[in-house]
């Protein structure tokens, strides 16, 4: 579009969908060598990028949350916004670097429950910014923990009279400001001759006066990164919570367990407000539970959750205090005859997404991945097969406990794309815009394109048909299909994140962070 200041603006001719990315290996952390045994503790289980896409985070089972902070933007010696405002573009791909740890949660025991408490993290997300420090919230199945993470000064004393040479404890010298008398110094700048002790019991002055007395100099030279948390979130849920959820307002955030969602103030700790309540008065009449929750990225009034019957819920937190009716639902109709055993089970939907513009929202159940608009509640707009391939192994799935897994799903910034993970360390890329047929799948490894082959330029075809056509066909994998789909069950990517503004992706294969670009 150009128009100028006044006229009239001219419409493009609508153009086509855009293409297909190229997607290439960026960096790896925490890498495994081959053979080398993945301890529990260090499997990553949450993974975010900030607003900014300057830091990610990741969370892992042993409760420890590690930060990384980008590095390419900061060798033009400014920041983002002002690298943005020059003429010369940013070529180069985000690079990040390890930026800071810390022990988010420990492991704990409810004695009342008789339960253990496992320290995994399972959600982290980022507040905003105050001061140079950053402000993020983790939890794991009970306590969610808000964090301060900022730079701070060490301090040192770096003038005291000793003698370098005679130095006792910690105490430092600098050679200019030692006394020239050969008497030797303790550490305090006292003598170790009692004849000659400043203040002895006679209250008398050592010979030819007291020697010149320097006072010690702090001085701040080198900075380091202090994790401090600063408030504690506890006591609010009976079951574990699945979902955490910043508000748009910067005061509120909501967390979800599998029967209520809470409403808490980040400045107060000891109070939540239950917002949404789905027990029945007798548990045997439970039908459905709570697995994801969201707020709308703009609207503060709004939040969204899922369930595990494959249904979506819009609520509006204006219409009363507690949002158990709902302002819209969103759900897919089963088609008849197509009812099995699994049918409930597949329909669970593990997480929802909404995209930056809070237009559309995202949400990933077993086998599909499925875009909503949330002013058409008749259905999705469009669904993206994943795992369909492994229908037939649905009773395999449910005897090996895998069927249960839940996998992540993200959007772009621009809205064009969405993501999901799989299995043997796969994750799908979908074009999502009108007329796409981008479908790639990646592996979580240092060639991410080595599973893809060239397919032949295909009719264009509606969002609702495309999927896993990408992967090579062959017998280097004892578990794979006709179509060359893989079925290693034991390695499967969960976790996954879009960086906010450009086309990168982090993803968690077990212990090792794995991100791409395109």
């Amino acid at each position: 579009m150009n128009g100028g200041d006044g006229g009239e603006v001219t419409a493009a001719p609508p153009a086509g969908p855009p293409p297909p990315l190229e997607w290439k290996f960026s960096q790896v952390f925490g890498e495994r060598t081959a053979g080398e045994e993945v301890q529990e503790v260090d499997i990553i289980s949450a993974i975010e990028f900030d607003k900014t896409g300057d830091h990610l985070a990741t969370g892992d089972r042993g409760g420890r949350v590690v930060l990384f902070e980008r590095t390419d933007m900061k060798e033009h010696g400014g920041s983002r916004r002002d690298i943005e405002r020059m003429d010369y573009p940013v070529s180069r791909h985000p690079e990040f670097r390890y930026k800071t740890e810390f022990q988010s949660h420990e492991p704990e025991f409810d004695y009342l429950k008789s339960l253990e408490i496992e320290e995994k993290i399972n959600k982290i997300r980022w507040c905003q910014t105050a001061n140079g420090a950053l402000f993020l919230l983790s939890t794991n199945d009970k306590t969610i923990k808000f964090w301060k993470v900022q730079e701070k000064k060490v301090k040192k004393i770096s003038e005291m009279n000793i003698d370098p040479s005679k130095v006792v404890g910690n105490g430092s010298a600098s050679s200019s400001t030692v006394s020239s008398s050969p008497k030797p110094y303790l550490a305090n700048g006292a003598y170790p001759d009692r004849s000659y002790s400043c203040l002895n019991n006679d209250m008398t002055f050592p010979p030819g006066g007291i020697p010149s007395l320097r006072l010690p100099v702090v001085t701040s030279t080198e900075t380091s990164l202090v994790a401090r948390c600063r408030r504690v979130y506890a006591h609010a849920h009976d079951y574990h919570i699945n979902s955490i959820s910043n508000n748009s307002d910067g005061e509120t955030f909501i967390s979800a367990d599998d029967l209520r969602i809470n409403l808490w103030n980040l400045e107060i700790s000891n109070q939540s407000f239950n917002i949404v309540d789905v027990k029945p008065a007798n548990m045997e009449d439970l039908t459905e539970v709570i697995t994801s929750a969201e707020f709308h990225p703009t609207h503060c009034n709004m939040l969204a959750y899922s369930s595990s019957k494959g249904s979506i819920r819009l609520i509006d937190l204006r219409q009363s205090a507690l949002c158990d009716s709902h302002s819209k639902l969103f759900e897919e109709q089963e088609a008849p005859g197509s009812r099995s055993f699994f049918t409930e089970i597949i329909a669970s939907i593990s997480d929802i997404k909404f995209a930056k513009d809070g237009r559309y929202i995202l949400s990933r159940d077993y086998m599909t991945l499925k875009l909503w608009d949330i002013n058409m509640d008749s259905g999705p707009v469009a669904t993206f097969q994943v795992h369909e391939y492994l229908r037939p192994k649905l009773c395999d799935l449910y005897e090996n406990d895998s069927i249960f897994d839940k996998f992540e799903c993200c959007l772009s910034g621009d809205g064009l794309r969405v993501a999901t993970g799989s299995y043997s360390n796969l994750f799908r890329v979908f074009g999502c815009a009108t007329g796409s047929t981008e479908a790639a799948t990646l592996e979580a490894s240092k060639n991410p394109m080595r599973r893809q082959v060239q397919t032949p330029t295909r009719p264009s075809r509606s969002l609702s048909s495309s999927i896993t056509r990408v992967v090579r066909r062959g017998a280097e994998s004892p578990g794979v299909d006709a179509n060359g789909n893989s079925f290693d069950f034991t390695t499967k990517l969960l976790h996954l994140a879009w960086h906010p503004v450009e086309n990168s992706i982090a993803c968690a294969a077990a212990n090792s962070l794995y991100m791409y670009y395109a």
